[in-house]
């Protein structure tokens, strides 16, 4: 079974590599994020590229996006699940753009942790608030792209 920081970077994982390999970029975006953020404090750090291997060989397994969702679940307390998503959306929105496929796993994600509605849009607008700029006229995860 996994523990709750695996279980975090496995949404990450997820996430990423929904419309590609795992681009180097959002690998170190990754890295970013378990380096950055408290509830990663007590996770080794060097045991990250065998998480993130242990994640996408899982993930290339028959069913393997369904298995990983209910490993995800399984591990992460109720009190991460938000926080799953928060850095899911986080992800997605580092590189300005969401895809459709990466839209459709945040969209799998929220429904398999149970989230509600009105929790992921906070999650999502404050997510559209951190990484807006000047440029960016359209904004990122805007509500109506993800499905309820």
């Amino acid at each position: 079974m996994l523990d709750h920081h695996r279980a975090l970077i496995y949404t990450m994982v997820i996430v990423s590599a929904a419309d590609s390999e795992l681009p180097d970029a959002e690998l170190r975006i990754i890295g970013d994020i378990v380096d950055d953020l408290p509830v990663f404090r007590d996770f080794d750090r060097h045991e990250l590229p065998k998480a993130l291997n242990d994640c996408t060989e899982l993930i290339g397994r028959e069913n393997g996006l369904e298995v990983t969702l209910s490993t995800i679940k399984t591990a992460l307390p109720a009190k991460l699940r938000e926080t799953a998503y928060a850095i899911a959306c986080d992800l997605v929105a580092a590189d300005g753009e969401a895809s459709q496929e990466e839209l459709r796993v945040l969209e799998l994600i929220r429904h398999r942790l149970n989230l509600e509605g009105l929790v992921a849009a906070a999650i999502e607008r404050g997510v559209r608030a951190r990484f807006q700029t000047l440029q960016n006229g359209t904004g990122i995860l805007q509500s109506s792209q993800i499905k309820a």
